[in-house]
């Protein structure tokens, strides 16, 4: 399925896991998510490139998506990773995934090849 085609609104991140045990080679993100419309699935970011995590902690809500999407490929953080990279990545399609979230404000941007969904 494709990521712009779930229905993230309301849905609830219960937790979050950076796994670098194995750095440069498999880092990945992972989200445990309980769909507002029945169900729970842990979403994995595979090959992550760059992360952003713009969380805010000790408010006593359940961490609500107010919506997720694909970026553009314009994206400004997007473009200024393969800026970094000075051509290194050129031939990589990466993709850069928002969440942006209701009951903190918060938000998350990840910038990964792709991702798969495990469903509980």
């Amino acid at each position: 399925m494709n990521f712009n085609e779930y229905y993230w609104h309301d849905s609830v991140i219960t937790n979050l896991t950076i796994d670098r045990t194995n750095p440069g080679i498999s880092d990945t993100i992972s989200l445990e998510i309980i769909l507002q419309e029945g169900g729970d699935i842990e979403l994995i970011f595979e090959d992550v490139y760059w992360a952003n995590l713009a969380l805010n902690f000790g408010i006593r809500a359940k961490e609500n998506i107010l919506h997720a999407f694909m970026a553009e490929k314009n994206d400004e953080d997007l473009t200024n990773l393969y800026l970094r990279w000075k051509g290194y990545i050129d031939n990589i399609d990466l993709t850069c995934y928002v969440f942006d979230l209701n009951s903190t404000g918060g938000k998350i941007k990840i910038i990964a090849k792709g991702f798969k969904v495990r469903y509980s």
